[in-house]
């Protein structure tokens, strides 16, 4: 068998001096892309649209007080869709040779024939112009493991020292992506980014921080294994809390853990499907008056690609301004469904979801975590959540848990560390409930995507009856039936605790009152 046939194309990976990679030049990006199109068009394919992805990554990892792990990844992918008679597929392989690469515009060409015919397909759009930026920092792509693993060392030294363990991860990374389509359509973007996050264990308590940027000089390993090591020795011997509504002070990964699960809700897709928490809600007042959230790609604190699936540009977008929903973001499928503009917020084709805002950005305020705690009588710090599951998508009512650092306040200071609780809570009341915000940084989680969000605290109100669904009534017809819930100690599982919460639900239809587990 003859091997298989290079394209005058293919590049070769490039090296710096060091042994270090390099991501590839723009231009030999495009050739693949070119050559896509031409084999595209050779087989009589009208409609093409190539993606190509490259990624070089790096990421060392520790536990317990040691470095036990350092790998090193470079990956290309080209992704190519074809589209034929309202009929669309893609496919992807990872080589670069003209046999390869037709081989996946035949496989995409295949599969787009057996597809059902949709009505909503648009022709691949022209050519487009886009806003620059520049988010490749070099001192980032040339980050070495020995670099990596100096500041693991500082970090170790200091769990070492205060008798705690150290376990966590730190991360570079270098990327790029390229698109065209058969009209001409070309964009191309880069970035770096590197991400430090560390677990500091002393006896049963641990406490969390970790940090995400473009540019490593934003990533401060030895602050963030001070500010854990700290918070890790003050969370030794929590105490037990009745559960209830408790004012909440959420650091930003605790906001980002939670509000994280609004950003589809904002998709003209899913307010069309009515699947979205703003069906109905869109210009009223839902949040609170100080509650503004924009989608902004473009925000300095912000990382992302500024095109969508489809090579649209990306647009600023108010989503939310004075607590109102203002606007939706969408692709260009859904903006024609709805008569408007694209945003330039679509998923690559084909898919299910239509768009999102991917770059969300919140507002903050100008108040310390200290003045936070200050006026507060008695309440809740939290340094993040996990484990978030979607009770109530209309209300937005979240079930999750606490962990790695929850502490009481009261009188205006941190008196003790408590055991974690499960909470169920509405994201809209939470973000009607708002009194203070410290200012907007960009933060990162395990639960969503980076966003610039602030650190928050919100109210605990007097009860309130939440109106849901009865999943305890089998409903041939007609609306929702309404129940009221209300957190009570199970004394099925005996006093309450932080893993023996239920619901006792009072079912209007059945007029009739039956328990529930979380």
């Amino acid at each position: 068998m003859s091997p298989p046939r290079k394209s005058s194309r293919t590049v070769n990976v490039k090296a710096a001096a060091g042994g270090r990679q390099q991501l590839m030049r723009e231009r030999e990006l495009r050739g693949i892309v070119d050559t896509v199109l031409r084999l595209a068009k050779s087989i009589g394919v009208a409609e093409t649209e190539v993606h190509v992805d490259e990624n070089i990554s790096a990421l060392t990892r520790f536990a317990n007080n040691a470095i036990h792990q350092n790998v090193a990844e470079h990956t290309l992918n080209v992704s190519v869709r074809t589209q034929v008679d309202q009929r669309t597929a893609r496919a992807t392989t990872n080589r670069t040779d003209e046999d390869s690469l037709r081989a996946a515009i035949e496989a995409s060409l295949s599969l787009a024939h057996s597809q059902p015919k949709n009505p909503h397909l648009l022709p691949v759009p022209g050519r487009q112009r886009y806003r620059g930026i520049n988010r490749f920092v070099k001192q980032t792509a040339s980050l070495t493991p020995e670099d990596r693993a100096r500041a693991v060392r500082r970090a170790c030294d200091l769990a070492i020292k205060r008798g705690q363990t150290a376990a966590g991860i730190f991360s570079s990374a270098q990327a790029q992506s390229a698109m065209g389509n058969s009209r001409a359509l070309f964009a191309a973007y880069r970035d770096t980014h590197a991400v430090f996050s560390i677990t500091m264990q002393e006896g049963s308590a641990a406490s969390w921080a970790k940090e995400n940027a473009a540019s490593v000089a934003d990533i401060h390993p030895q602050q963030l294994a001070e500010r854990a090591s700290e918070k890790a020795h003050r969370a030794i011997e929590p105490q037990e809390l009745a559960p209830g509504r408790y004012t909440v002070i959420l650091e930003p990964a605790a906001v980002l853990d939670l509000v994280g699960f609004l950003f589809y809700d904002f998709a003209a897709t899913a307010v069309r499907d009515k699947r979205s928490c703003f069906n109905e809600r869109m210009g009223k007042q839902v949040l609170g008056k100080n509650i503004r959230i924009e989608d902004d790609v473009y925000h300095p604190l912000q990382l992302g690609v500024p095109f969508d699936g489809e090579g649209m540009p990306r647009q600023r977008v108010l989503l939310v301004d004075q607590g109102v929903p203002r606007n939706l973001v969408y692709s260009r499928a859904s903006a024609k469904i709805a008569k408007k503009q694209p945003t330039g917020h679509g998923f690559m084709l084909p898919n299910e979801y239509g768009e999102a805002p991917m770059n969300l950005v919140f507002s903050g305020g100008k108040a310390s975590l200290d003045e936070m705690i200050a006026s507060t009588n008695r309440g809740l710090l939290v340094t993040r959540l996990w484990y978030i599951r979607e009770v109530d998508p209309y209300e937005k009512i979240m079930t999750g848990m606490t962990r790695d650092g929850l502490f009481l306040i009261e009188k205006g200071r941190v008196s003790s560390a408590a055991r974690n609780f499960r909470f169920n809570q509405s994201i809209l009341e939470m973000l009607r409930n708002v009194e203070m915000m410290g200012p907007a940084v960009r933060a990162t989680g395990e639960e969503a995507f980076e966003m610039v969000v602030p650190a928050m605290k919100a109210v605990a109100l007097p009860h309130k009856i939440r109106l849901v669904e009865c999943k305890f009534c089998v409903v041939q017809a007609g609306p929702p039936r309404p129940i009221n819930i209300h957190a009570a100690p199970s004394p099925q599982l005996g006093p309450p605790g932080p893993r023996r919460l239920w619901h006792r639900v009072y079912c209007a239809s059945r007029r009739r009152t039956q328990s529930r587990h979380y």
